[in-house]
């Protein structure tokens, strides 16, 4: 099993500690009749909770960085469209779940947060789309001091991270690759990133993985190698018993962690 070796953690600073602890709330601290996912509210929440914060990060059509989980605009806002066809200030008209709460952006949910909480950036870049984002996420995070790390299913994406910005902690996102999003890609490719053969490519320092793959043999043996692993989406305070002893860390939305 080959892979990056263990870093030099004193590069990542106060982030590789946060990497362990607390818990990370998925798409900041919502719920259904509160706070909106991914909004200011959400990560106010969970700072004041005392969690870590795990947000999605994509591109607007005039290459800004703003916090929108989804491809499409509808589920959250009611808009039609992709998010990646609308500029900036059209984003900005839109709100969340019939809320008060806008699509941020990336710059300003990290003057949110500060240093209160560790925050885990997934960039949503698509597989052949590499470099803009990346370039704009690295671009917002030279003028923030607080603990963060880049998180995303695209080994390429990481790659990109290794090898223009090595002091920013990565951590290689990876599921079963076998849900309709994922039909796209070869049965091939599917196997080998579901197989975490595309660690080598991304040379992470952690691994994301979906709580549904975990326990892992293979999983289990980049951990033993000094990978740590943190499970998501962790729903119930059972679940997270269960996975206790197979990862490091969760990132968990529906009960207090």
């Amino acid at each position: 099993m080959k892979h990056r070796p263990r870093p030099d953690v004193s590069e990542f600073g106060e982030a590789w500690e946060l990497l362990f602890g607390p818990a990370i709330a998925h798409r900041g601290l919502w719920s259904p009749d509160g706070a909106p996912e991914n909004s200011l509210a959400a990560f106010q929440a969970a700072c004041v909770g005392g969690y870590g914060i795990e947000l999605d990060v994509q591109l607007s059509a005039d290459g800004e960085a703003v916090v929108f989980h989804d491809w499409t605009l509808e589920r959250l806002t009611g808009a039609e469209g992709r998010l990646t066809d609308r500029s900036l200030h059209d984003l900005r008209e839109l709100r969340l779940a019939g809320t008060e709460e806008g699509i941020p952006t990336l710059a300003e949910v990290l003057v949110e947060v500060g240093h209160r909480a560790m925050i885990h950036i997934e960039l949503k870049t698509p597989f052949g789309e590499v470099g803009a984002l990346e370039r704009r996420v690295s671009d917002v995070l030279l003028d923030h001091n607080g603990p963060t790390c880049v998180i995303g299913f695209n080994p390429y994406s990481h790659a990109w991270f290794a090898d223009h910005q090595p002091h920013i902690l990565r951590g290689l996102d990876s599921y079963a690759w076998n849900d309709e999003s994922a039909m796209k890609l070869s049965p091939e490719i599917r196997k080998s990133l579901a197989n975490l053969e595309q660690v080598s490519i991304a040379r992470p320092d952690f691994l994301a993985l979906d709580a549904r793959t975990l326990p892992s043999d293979r999983a289990a043996g980049f951990r033993d190698e000094g990978m740590p692993v943190v499970a998501w989406t962790v729903r119930s305070e059972d679940e997270w018993l269960r996975l206790k002893p197979h990862c490091d860390n969760l990132i968990f939305e529906g009960f207090s962690a």
